[in-house]
């Protein structure tokens, strides 16, 4: 029995000469909300479809709940929950027969669950999906898919879209509802301020490859962020130790760095003829974006 959820060795996977997954490792350990983190074109959708089984990879193997994902039973994806950008539901129906649908499918349904997440929407049982709004529509189906207490929830962007009020319900009924059961999240988002609430762990993907995985305070940990100005002329970038950007702002240098001890990155500018260099505090988001700017633009990746 394994400890992780979600395991794929050197999974590859190419679409005529586009490399979407180039031996991709990666292991998710059970429990947790891991954010999935990567520019458009980085594989994170390839990925989920090979994972569900949905697609074949060119080469490698990955599994999910310990099962081969080309091999997935019908009681296996009962055990996997799913919500996507787009919260597709059929238009037809109301909400209440969407639900007893799902109800029906589910032989773990938690109707405590349910009742407890749906409150945070203003959702009419007897309204039709046609005429939800796209945030009352994200609210079902994340209440659905929390109420299958399914052993893994992979959610897709699934804030893409919504309003600043929507978007506060849906993460607040993610992260305060609390149940008893062990269900590990992949949460996918481009949303920097979103992944800062509810990560407690980030993969972050690059053109197909896995770059880093932390928790996104060791993450920042390795990023710092300076301001200073120099003398006469900034050092060359490619002499820079760890440069991810350099940029000049109102006459001051900033410079964004990985990986460099404090005092010894301190001394370095100062020996290059900075002027009082400060060490000024970086959030997530930003250091994020330095990251994957320099590996969309650079060989020489962070890793």
């Amino acid at each position: 029995m394994t400890d992780f959820i979600i395991q794929t060795d050197s999974l590859t996977k190419q679409f005529g000469k586009k490399l979407a997954l180039n031996n991709f490792d990666l292991n998710i350990p059970s429990g947790g909300i891991h954010a999935l983190i990567g520019a458009n074109g980085a594989g994170k959708s390839t990925l989920f479809r090979i994972l569900l089984g949905l697609e074949a990879p060119t080469s490698g193997s990955s599994t999910i709940l310990g099962m081969d994902s080309s091999k997935l039973t019908p009681e296996m994806r009962g055990r996997i929950g799913y919500v996507n950008e787009e919260h597709t539901l059929p238009g037809w129906m109301t909400a209440i027969e969407v639900t007893q649908m799902q109800k029906n499918l589910y032989k773990n349904w938690r109707q405590d669950i349910y009742d407890t997440v749906i409150g945070n929407f203003d959702v009419e049982p007897n309204q039709k999906i046609s005429g939800l709004s796209r945030g009352e529509r994200a609210g079902l189906n994340l209440s659905m898919a929390l109420a299958q207490a399914p052993e893994l929830l992979i959610l897709d962007e699934p804030t893409l879209g919504l309003d600043v009020v929507a978007k506060q319900a849906f993460l607040e009924a993610l992260m305060y509802t609390e149940t008893d059961v062990n269900t590990t999240i992949i949460y996918c988002s481009h949303q920097m301020e979103e992944i800062e609430r509810v990560a407690e762990n980030l993969v972050i993907m690059e053109k197909g490859e896995v770059k880093y995985i932390a928790s996104p305070d060791d993450f920042c940990e390795r990023i710092s962020y300076w301001i200073c100005d120099f003398e006469n002329q900034s050092p060359v970038h490619e002499s820079i130790p760890g440069l991810l950007s350099i940029k000049r702002i109102e006459g001051q240098y900033h410079i964004i760095v990985a990986d460099q001890p404090v005092e010894t990155f301190k001394q370095f500018l100062v020996s290059n003829g900075a002027d009082s260099p400060i060490q000024s505090p970086i959030n997530l988001d930003k250091a994020i974006n330095s990251v994957l700017a320099k590996n969309h633009k650079s060989p020489n990746k962070v890793n």
